[in-house]
Parts: C-alpha cells; structure tokens; sequence
C-alpha cells in the first residue's frame, strides 16, 4: 500500500481496536473455512453445522504475522460485548472521551427541565416593576434592580447579541416608562429616551415578519402612557401610523363581546388594550393565575383588580428569575416538544432515550383533544404545538387521534389561532411534517397535507422564506428540505447531515412580545455532540466500505452483472438507515444481501431454466458434502455467469456473516441464514419476484434477535412482510421502466406507505422494534424510488464528507 493511502486510511482509523478487528477478522473466517472444508474434529468440537458446510471463498488466506497477534484479535472481536449495554455511547478513536462528556453534560439538562428556561424580557420586567405596593413604592423593587443593571451600553434594553429596531424600542420605552413612573434614576432613563428618539423611524427598514407578537397592539398603549407622564416621544409619523391601523385591524379580528366570553390570544396582550370588563375576565384566568402565561398581561391586569392569584404567579416568576420575567411563562410543553426534536434530527437521541421517554409522556399527560400550546392547562391550542406534539407522540407509539387538527380547520383552510392577522410560516411547516403521518381513511390529515405544502411552495416561489416566530440559521434550508425529500422517503444520516448544517445552536432566537431564547432548545452542546457523533459513525462507515469493496473484489461479484456504483448504491441504503455504530452486523447484512440479490436477479432472473438451476445447485449443495473450488467457478463462455459461480459466492458470503456473527455475539444462526435464502430462491425461481424486501427484513433481523420462528409466522409480521415486498418491487420496477406513469406509481407507493405506517405507529409494545425496522426499511425503499436526482449527491455527501 502507498504511503498516501495509508495516510488516508489513517484518517478513518481512529482505533487501533477497529483496525485490527476489521483488517484481521477475515484471517479467521479463512481458518474456518479450511477447517470446515478439510473437516476438522476441532470444527466439529466447537459447533459442527448440521448440514453440510460449503465454501467457496476465493480471497487469498492471509497469513498472520505472529501467533501472539492472533490471539490478541481474537479477543478484540468482542469489542462490543466489552463496551456493555451503552455501546452506543462509545465512539471510536480518540472522539470516545468527547462524545461521552458531551452526552453526559446533555443528560443534565435533560434532568433539569421542568418549566422552560428562557431568557428575560425587559418589556415584561418593567411592566412588572410598575406594580404599586399600595403605598407608592414598586412591589417588586427587584425588578426595578433588574433594569438598571441590564441597560445596554447605547442606552437601550432587549436582546445584546441581536440588534432588531422592535425588540430594542419596545423594550426601551417600556424601560424608561417603569424609572420615570417611580422618578428613580433619571440619567439611565435619560439614555434610554435619547435612543429611542434616534431609532424610531428605523422601525420602516426592518423586516415586518420579524416584529413581535402583539407589537401593534403593546406598543401604541405605551406610546399613550410614555405622553401621560411628559416623556418626549414621537406620536404621528407614518410608522407610527402604520401600527395604529395594524392595531386597530387586530382588535376587530376578534370583537370584545368574544374575548370577554371564551379564552383568546388577546388575553396574552391585556396591556395593550382599553375598557375591559375585568370581572369577566378574571374568569378566562389560568390555573397559575396567569392571563395566558404573560407577565406583563397579568402585571396589567393585578393593577386593576388586585387579585390574588394574578400577585401569586407574579411573585412566583420574579423568583424565579431573580428579579426580571421573561415574556412567557411557563414554557413547560414547548421545551419538553422542541427539545426532543432537535435531539432525533440531530442524530444523538438514541444517547438519551429514557430522558426523550420522560419528555413525551409529561406531553401527552396533557395532551387533549382540543390540541396543546407551549404551557400546560391552557384554554388556547395552537397549531404549532399540536401538530409538532402530535408527530412525536404518533412516532413513539402513543395513541393520538388526527381529529385535534379539525379544531385547526375552517372552510378548507387551517389556521394557528383562531383571529390571527397573519400565518405562521413554522406552524405551517410543522403541521405538513405531522400531515405526513396519516393513516389511511384520515382525510384531515391528508387535507393538512395538501393545504400545508401549498403554502409553503408558495412562500418559496416568493422567496419569503421568513418566520414570525423564529430567526434561525437556515430555515429556507429546512422548508426546502422537507419539501424535496418526503418523509417517506427521509433517511436517518441524510436528513441529520443536512440539520447539523441547518441547526444554529445558540443563535437561533424565538420572537414572542420581544426576543428570547431557549437555552435547552437551542445550544451549541446538541450541535457539538452531533457533529462527533456524526464524524465517528462515518469513520465507522468509511472502513467497512473498504472491507465492503474487498468482499466485492474478491468474490468476482462484478461478473455477476453488479457494478461498482450498484454496489455503492446498495452499502450506502444500508448505512444511510442502519447507521448506529453498535449495528454494524446488520448494516453489512443488509448490504451484502442486496448485492447478492442483484447478482442473482440480474444473471439469471430473465430466464426460468436458469432459476431453477440456481435454486438446484443451493439447495443441493447445502445438503452435500461438495465444496466449490475454483474450477467450479470457470464461466460457461465469455459473459455468461455459471449457476455454480453464484452459489459459491452466496455460500461463501453467508458462512462469513455467520462466522462474523458467531465471534462477535456468540450466535450461531447459519442454518437459519440457509434457510431463509433457500426459501427465497424457492419463491424467486417461480417468476423472478420471490420477496426481496422480507429477506432483507431478515437478514437483518436475524442480527438481533435470537428466537425468531415465531416471530416469522406472525400474523403481523406476515401483513407487514406483504407490504414492504409490494413497496420494493414497485420501487424496482419503477427504477427500471424510467419514470414511466411517474405520478400513478407514486400514488401507488404512498398508499403502500400508508398501510405500512398505521401498522407499525399503531404497534405498543410486542413487535414495536421489530415494526419500527419495517418501517425504516421501507423509507429506504422509497428513497431509492423518489430520490434518484439527489442518490449520487447524497452519497458523497453522506458518506464522505466530514462534518466541519
């Protein structure tokens, strides 16, 4: 080998472990093979096979160096027993250290969630802190303390790492308006003045998606009582103008007599609003004694009815927050919802599975069949909450009903709130990510789906790609994502590649009445780990293609009408769904099935003499003594493939994987491996179609799990074998006829997909991990059936490209 490929090899083998257990595990599947094929007493001693053991490996035998080295590896292949239960955990290299405290300082966030944590607001602190004791001080001096000490150098309040005109002179007037109510500290509330003065007409140039929730109504109430106490603002430039109209637009979309009867989003905005029946009201009040978890609303309404349970969630939220508020609280069902969704796009929540567990059953502790919104116990749904709940909820195998998103619906159009002004282009998103889920016969969902992706195109078409909710990194990139890759068709590594690039970590920032952040939503400890877990995996990945290439190589398999990007093809489906480094005996089974699957159909799958000589030659040889040798290999003629060249290479590729599965697990599961393909080629030399998509489905099952002939003939196992058998012969057939009737085949395919959806998601406990392969197997089916542009793209990017 050349110096510079063994520098390139190098780079992948970041263990010493993983090197001598992929490069030497060959040298003792060649020993058991020669001992099998001279038959060996020691063979026999150790686990003779009751039949006949044929090998036709044609890889030269390589010889070990020294006897110490070989006893040395022989241990090493155990690697993964002696990593114990949390192998998943354990990279490879030199990233081990790094990826286990990376996990372990994110398992303690996840012991810490409980309300939200969320940054403070300055709006709602100093609405908090214009709170009369009752005898002309601030009830709540610590929020005033608060303000003082949070003023920026250039005189403003909000957010310091993001500059938005909004947030900044929302969060100033409503600043300066809490100093000058109490005369305290004139020179800070002076400076605050100045900027606001300077800054108010820049509110033209920003970008009204990104103006926070309520603005046109806060604002101009402000600006009112900033007059009433002699502060020198501006009132009627056209900006100012502007809001007026948006307020006055707002408050007709929902009438009083309305907001006055049924909980409303209004009831998050009472400061901004006028002539309020407070007795009625008060009876829209929440459990914590919030007016929709808002600080400042509830900090308004205390000051006109003085009521206890307003002053008690007050003081619970100061406290909590040592003297400032944020502009909502709690936060509870929107962390515990976000989080878990960034931890499985991110490709790290198999680390964390009984924090996500923890998460997801607090969320659906309070779900109802209204919907939820981002706190618990509310009397107000959204859809953005309910739609990303219900995704996670029917992913995980908790029984949710499509019918909340009837509460979404009105003449064929869906909505977040009931009068809003405008839509939410991340609420949209995330109700055609739930709309994906449907099972057959849910028509709203369906309707979801269609309205959903409407919009979005539409906005993309538009080039307004911009949210109100949320500024992140690369939202155009996530929409166009979902929209180009479905999640029929979402692999695993693909869809966690293009996140890790797309996520912001820390700079993502939340717009609710002024800029927040969620700190355990969006920090750079999840993107950290999942760029080292990405990195380890794809090493892990980038040697066994090596290995992968060598078994191609040396088994001929090219004679057999396999190709080298075939084979490429194949490795990459495997690994792009199966990713985990712990899986790396079903990864290779899954991909060296395919490609047998691909030699054999594709050398003998045109003619029915040519099958049932195939399907001869197997079952003969499995019940005989004869051993495949070279001569047995010769072609009939140039071009032609010998049955007994293919039966060689499968024996042979089947005594390794068995012998690879015996080493690493202590299982001995080679006449069920026999047996499984004999039954396929019985099926396959009928007509060519002998059920592709369950073999694979075995094979790698059979990795595992120990007892499966039970498992096989169940009845749901059976249905869910039927479906991924028609859904990869109809993505074969489609790659094959050239996108002939395109658009009747994939409705064909969805409806297939469906199907196999209710069947695993409706699936509790029994053959759930079982359910979820099917299923994971049946996306890769329908990637390769819709995905064909990106195939090439993905791979290399995928496959080879570190993440930096």
């Amino acid at each position: 080998m050349s110096r510079g490929r063994e520098k390139k090899r190098e780079a992948f083998l970041t263990s010493e472990i993983f090197s001598k257990y992929f490069f030497n595990r060959n040298y003792f599947y060649y020993i058991y093979s020669f001992l099998i094929l001279i038959g060996s007493p020691f063979t026999v001693a150790k686990s003779k096979p009751k039949g006949c053991s044929i090998s036709c490996s044609k890889l030269p035998i390589q010889e070990s160096k020294n006897s110490q080295e070989t006893q040395h590896d022989l241990s090493l292949i155990q690697w993964k027993h002696l990593q114990g239960e949390d192998a998943p955990q354990i990279g490879i290299g030199s990233s081990n250290i790094a990826i286990e405290e990376a996990v372990k300082r994110v398992k303690s966030i996840l012991r810490n969630i409980s309300d939200g944590e969320i940054t403070i607001s300055a709006y709602d602190t100093a609405w908090v802190a214009l709170i009369d004791a009752g005898d002309k001080t601030p009830a709540f001096p610590s929020a005033v303390k608060w303000i003082v000490d949070n003023q920026l150098s250039d005189g403003s309040w909000g957010d310091a790492h993001l500059f938005s005109y909004h947030d900044r002179l929302i969060n100033t007037l409503a600043c300066v308006v809490a100093l000058r109510s109490w005369n305290l500290f004139p020179h800070q509330s002076q400076k605050g003045i100045t900027f606001f003065q300077e800054n108010i007409e820049k509110l033209e140039e920003e970008n009204h998606e990104h103006m926070p929730i309520g603005f046109e109504v806060a604002f101009p109430s402000l600006l009112e009582i900033a007059r009433g106490i002699n502060i020198d603002v501006p009132y009627d430039t056209p900006v100012l103008k502007d809001i007026f109209a948006k307020k006055e637009l707002k408050l007709t979309r929902i009438p009083k007599e309305i907001m006055h009867k049924i909980p409303t989003t209004l009831l998050h905005s009472l400061e901004g609003m006028r002539d309020l029946d407070w007795e009625k009201l008060l009876k829209l009040q929440c459990q914590d004694g919030s007016f929709l978890f808002s600080p400042s609303s509830t900090a308004f309404a205390f000051m006109h009815t003085r009521d206890n349970n307003c002053l008690k969630y007050l003081r619970n939220a100061v406290e909590r927050f040592n003297g400032g508020v944020p502009s909502v609280f709690p936060v509870d069902l929107f962390e515990h919802i976000w989080i878990v969704d960034r931890l499985q796009r991110l490709g790290i929540s198999r680390y964390f599975e009984e924090g996500i567990k923890e998460c997801l059953d607090y969320v659906h502790r309070y779900w109802t069949d209204k919907g939820i919104c981002w706190a618990r116990c509310s009397h107000v749904q959204d859809i953005d909450d309910t739609a990303m709940a219900f995704r996670l909820l029917r992913l995980h195998g908790y029984q949710v009903s499509a019918d909340v998103f009837m509460n979404f619906e009105k003449e064929g159009e869906f909505f977040c709130f009931a009068g809003q002004s405008n839509q939410a282009l991340t609420g949209m998103f995330n109700l055609y990510r739930a709309s994906q889920l449907a099972f057959p016969k849910e028509e709203i969902l369906k309707n979801a789906k269609e309205f959903s992706s409407k919009y979005l195109k539409h906005k993309q078409e538009k080039d307004e790609l911009i949210d109100k909710w949320i500024i992140m990194k690369d939202l155009p990139g996530e929409i166009g994502f979902a929209l180009e890759i479905p999640w029929y068709a979402s692999l695993p590594r693909v869809e966690t590649r293009f996140y890790i690039e797309q996520y912001g970590g820390e700079n993502d920032v939340w717009i609710g009445k002024t800029l927040y952040r969620m700190p355990y939503v969006n920090n750079n400890e999840y993107l950290e780990l999942a760029k080292q877990d990405y990195n380890s995996c794809q090493a892990l990945h980038q040697l066994e293609w090596d290995t992968f290439q060598k078994w191609y190589e040396e088994s001929r398999l090219h004679e057999c009408g396999v190709c080298r990007n075939g084979l490429l093809e194949c490795f990459y489906l495997a690994a792009a769904t199966i990713f985990e480094e712990d899986r790396s005996d079903e990864r290779m089974a899954w991909a060296k099935s395919s490609v047998l699957v691909k030699a054999i159909s594709s050398s003998f799958g045109e003619s029915s003499d040519s099958r049932v000589s195939l399907f001869d030659q197997f079952h003969n040889a499995r019940r005989s003594d004869h051993h495949f040798n070279d001569r047995s290999m010769i072609l009939d003629r140039p071009g032609s493939v010998q049955p007994s060249l293919l039966v060689g290479i499968l024996i042979g590729t089947l005594n390794q994987i068995s012998f690879d599965l015996s080493m690493s697990d202590g299982r001995d599961v080679k006449n069920l491996i026999y047996q499984l393909w004999e039954d396929w080629l019985e099926k396959w030399k009928l007509d060519g179609e002998g059920g592709e998509g369950e073999l694979m489905l075995k094979m790698i099952l059979l990795m595992k799990h120990n007892d499966l002939t039970s498992l096989f003939s169940h009845p749901h196992f059976v249905r869910l074998s039927k479906i991924i058998n028609r859904i990869n012969l109809i993505s074969q057939y489609s790659k094959a006829s050239r996108n002939v009737e395109k658009e009747k085949t994939t409705k064909i395919m969805e409806n297939e997909m469906e199907q196999m959806v209710e069947l695993v998601l409706s699936e509790i406990d029994t053959f759930r991990d079982v359910s979820i392969t099917f299923l994971d197997v049946a996306k890769a089916f329908y990637y390769y059936f819709s995905c064909g542009d990106h195939l090439q793209s993905h791979i290399v990017k995928v496959l080879f490209q570190k993440v930096l």
